[in-house]
């Protein structure tokens, strides 16, 4: 006789009320036991009252500027201007471009290079912003274990032959900093203003710190944008002033050749063909010099027109803003978190109570 396969066990349908029932249950259930709920809460108030006395505050330093570029600034931007009061950007479409178009800018002034460079600036007479960002953050006692004569790292001021150590440092040093500490957002997408921000524990550190990144971006930006022109202004120059000196020799010669001529005898011709050499190299030097000057300053006037202007609006002063952990916050998320770690307590060892 065969044996039949027994049933599949029954599984109950899902019930909302069922389970607001159990809910309920266990709320009513933790309750029972009220005196300990109540310590546990207070507890967690003194825990988050404490916690708001310890905590560090943080500063925070706010600079607004605008990228002024003469170049970029034709119907193109009134273009862009247009679509971005629609949410779209347009930067890149016959408008500005290099370096600083558009969200370059963001990704400019968040670059590792300009961010190391202004930590190798100085803080006060005694130290760089690097080693009071190590101070405070307790990065020098920290990394005190990778020294190897057993001393804090130093940074010198505008070091250039940094060792593996410091390098390693600020690599981590920069890390922090691009994690939360500094940012940079464009305010308006139509316009081109810009707010950079940096927060951190040491209220000088964070304006200092703000400032001059501002200054180490606008000095690669201009450099970067212009160093073309630069070079070939440069150039024409020395060039100019090269072939100067020459016509100014030329000119002083030709005189003493005219000199010359007047005491010599008229039969001799030789005097005179060379009062003539001497002059015609003088007429073609000043013609060369005159297309030189000429050239120099039209490269003059492009470098000016090329040269963009990165402008403040505002900048952090004394105070700066303080971020810090407010009594009301903490206290009252020490009650939710140490009520609902008891709840949760409470409802797993319920089964070992029973």
């Amino acid at each position: 006789m065969s044996q039949e396969n027994p049933p599949y066990p029954y599984e109950p349908e899902f019930s909302i009320k069922k389970v607001l029932q159990d809910r309920v249950a266990d709320i009513a259930y933790i309750f029972q036991f009220k005196k300990t709920l109540a310590l546990a809460l207070i507890v967690g108030g003194l825990a988050g009252a404490l916690t708001a006395w310890l905590w560090t505050p943080s500063y925070t330093a706010r600079l607004t500027f605008v990228v002024d570029d003469a170049k970029s600034s034709g119907s193109a931007g009134g273009l862009s201007a247009l679509a971005g009061q629609f949410g779209f950007n347009l930067d890149g479409l016959g408008g500005a471009s290099g370096v600083l178009a558009g969200d370059n800018v963001e990704e400019l002034i968040k670059s590792h290079k300009l961010i190391k460079a202004t930590l190798l600036t100085a803080y006060d007479s005694t130290q760089t912003l690097a080693d009071r960002y190590a101070a405070v953050n307790k990065l020098d006692k920290k990394w005190l274990k990778y020294s190897p004569d057993g001393k804090i790292t130093r940074f010198p001021l505008n070091g250039k032959n940094n060792t593996r150590l410091q390098d390693s440092l600020l690599h981590e040093m920069t890390t922090l900093i691009l994690s939360g500490e500094f940012g940079i957002d464009k305010t308006d997408k139509k316009l081109g203003f810009f707010e950079v921000n940096a927060t951190m524990k040491d209220e000088k550190l964070a304006q200092l710190f703000c400032t001059r990144m501002i200054k180490q971006s606008t000095d690669f930006f201009i450099t970067t944008k212009t160093k073309r022109l630069r070079n070939n202004v440069e150039r024409l120059q020395q060039r100019a002033d090269s072939i100067g000196a020459i016509l100014n020799h030329k000119t002083y010669d030709l005189s003493s050749a005219n000199q010359t001529l007047l005491d010599v005898n008229p039969a001799y011709t030789k005097a005179s063909a060379n009062v003539d050499i001497k002059e015609r190299d003088k007429i073609v030097l000043s013609t060369v010099f005159s297309e030189t000057v000429k050239n120099l300053e039209s490269s003059k006037t492009m470098l000016a027109q090329e040269t963009p202007t990165v402008q403040i609006v505002d900048e952090p002063e004394l105070p700066l803003k303080k971020n810090k952990l407010k009594y009301s916050i903490a206290i009252l998320s020490g009650l939710i978190i140490s009520g609902l770690l008891f709840s949760f307590y409470i409802l797993v060892t319920r089964k070992k109570r029973a």
